[in-house]
């Protein structure tokens, strides 16, 4: 496996992969566990955040004590990475909410952006945290780092559900810079450019639609 791919295999995370993929979860269990997920995933993806040391009084004397010396950013691309950012909130309240929005064309299977937001302030340093639950193709996946790249904002981390080998090897080939966190990789695409197995449509899965 590639070192800058983390495949993360937590018994909890494993456990609850397994009932998101079911197709008889509804959408409120399935929001319910992409969020307990994600928050477990959060704990991995944050383990090399930079600390400062602080004087702080507990209740019996002064000591030394640690804060998060960086600032977190996270993009979730629409609208179903919209679905992972209670997960990471929970975890890391201080964290700035940028937005990418695109969606998939159905002939070309090629990303199609219409809309960017992000913190005007966001410096070299802070940890920008990309976040999508399925990566298929990893055409959309590639496109958000390309157009942050060309915003001047790098230390990029992608957060995933699950994912392809096929997406996973054309993100590493294209950006090998950019760490990949993941839960599960699946053999293959179907004709309609799904994960096979996968879990589905994870937007339509997380907002009832279809």
């Amino acid at each position: 496996m590639n070192k800058k791919v983390t495949l993360i295999k937590h018994p909890l995370i494993q456990h609850k992969l397994t009932h998101i993929r079911k197709k008889d979860t509804n959408s409120k269990e399935f929001k319910e566990f992409l969020d307990e997920i994600t928050r477990l995933m959060a704990y991995e993806v944050l383990k090399d955040i930079k600390l400062e040391e602080i004087e702080i009084e507990t209740p019996i004397a002064k000591t030394t004590g640690f804060r998060i010396a960086e600032k977190v950013n996270l993009y979730p691309i629409l609208r179903a990475g919209q679905g992972m950012v209670d997960g990471f909130t929970t975890t890391i309240p201080f964290a700035r909410i940028g937005h990418i929005g695109m969606y998939r064309d159905e002939k070309t299977l090629q990303p199609v952006e219409y809309l960017f937001k992000y913190p005007k302030d966001t410096e070299k340093d802070t940890y920008n945290i990309i976040i999508d639950p399925m990566l298929a193709t990893g055409g959309s996946a590639i496109a958000a780092i390309e157009k942050l790249k060309s915003n001047g904002i790098e230390n990029l981390k992608f957060v995933a559900l699950l994912g392809s080998q096929e997406a996973i090897d054309n993100i590493t080939k294209k950006h090998p810079d950019v760490e990949i966190f993941i839960c599960a990789i699946d053999p293959k695409l179907d004709e309609n450019g799904y994960i096979v197995p996968g879990l589905g449509d994870a937007g339509d899965r997380i907002f009832g639609t279809k």
